[in-house]
């Protein structure tokens, strides 16, 4: 009998629970401000576009915690994922592959059955073979370009463009590369790593010109690369602080997104959003990858397995001359 009381009085209180969160639901739905939010949070994006990391196949065996061969079939899972929206485009932040050249043969199908147009970044290991012959390979116009989709800009940086594994030994930028190497090396760096690099004068100056225009064009601009400059970490481009200088100095800069670190990572700094995306590689089974919405005012990030959701306010463009 006590028992029975007692399931009773439970269903009772989730009964005025329930019709206590129902009135509230009904109150809130009725305020202007809340109004205003569900416009704000409803209001269709005026497009979106698709983002993976580090697929990185390799047909190698199981390497701690890359698991190369299961790259096919988390990029199968995120192809069907993807084809469900509309997407304006979709771009993988580089390292398609982890090495050998015959496997661009392998993955590239799978990456080209996700529907609309498709960007590719040149990462660290997509080097099997020298840099115009990957950029061929890939179909892409440049190693660094930029293109726009709706009052966006989006500015594709090559972080591997001076290295020591993107350019043949005794180069001027091969030996460019080691010089700011044996540089940070002798600094304590920690991003002085041989899997890193930097971005050269050449592009450096291209990069100032695209995002002067952009400004001049009221763009809001987000720069994809793929190795990170911020925060601080071992996987950050060599001249990292001289990029982010570039980006703050431009004012509308909203973003950088990147891959490289397949731990992922996040930091703002001077209104800007530094987001590295996880790697696909990683975990036998959990996938990485992202649809990404644009609108006026914001980005949101719908992350799927180890990619976390995100919403990134646009900051008001601020005027440099």
């Amino acid at each position: 009998m006590l028992m029975k009381q007692r399931k009773k009085n439970i269903a009772q209180k989730f009964m005025f629970m329930s019709a206590s969160a129902a009135l509230g639901l009904s109150l809130f739905a009725a305020s202007p401000a809340s109004a205003a939010n569900n416009e704000h949070t409803n209001k269709k994006p005026s497009f979106e576009f698709g983002l993976i990391s580090d697929i990185q196949y390799c047909d190698c065996d199981t390497s701690g915690v890359r698991y190369y061969r299961n790259s096919i079939s988390k990029l199968q899972e995120a192809t069907a994922t993807l084809n469900q929206h509309n997407l304006e485009f979709t771009v993988q932040t580089g390292d398609l592959i982890d090495r050998n050249v015959e496997s661009f043969n392998t993955i590239l199908p799978y990456f080209n059955k996700i529907e609309g147009k498709k960007y590719h970044l040149l990462g660290n290991h997509d080097f099997a073979v020298p840099t115009d012959e990957v950029v061929d390979i890939l179909g892409m116009k440049n190693q660094y370009y930029d293109f726009a989709e709706k009052g966006w800009r989006f500015v594709v940086l090559d972080t591997n463009d001076i290295s020591m594994y993107a350019n043949e030994p005794g180069s001027p930028k091969y030996q460019q590369a080691e010089k700011m190497y044996n540089q940070l090396k002798a600094s304590g760096a920690n991003n002085a790593q041989p899997w890193n690099g930097g971005v050269g004068t050449e592009q450096m100056a291209w990069l100032h010109n695209v995002l002067k225009k952009s400004a001049k064009n009221h763009e809001k601009v987000v720069i994809i690369g793929h190795h990170p400059v911020y925060p601080a970490n071992e996987h950050n481009t060599w001249n990292d602080a001289e990029i982010m200088q570039e980006l703050e100095s431009a004012g509308n800069v909203v973003a950088y997104f990147n891959g490289h670190n397949h731990a992922g990572n996040y930091g703002e700094k001077n209104g800007i959003k530094y987001v590295n995306f996880e790697g696909m590689l990683d975990t036998p089974d959990t996938n990485a990858y992202a649809v990404v919405k644009a609108f006026k005012n914001r980005l949101e990030i719908d992350g799927f397995g180890r990619v976390a959701d995100r919403t990134i306010e646009v900051n008001p463009i601020q005027e440099h001359h």
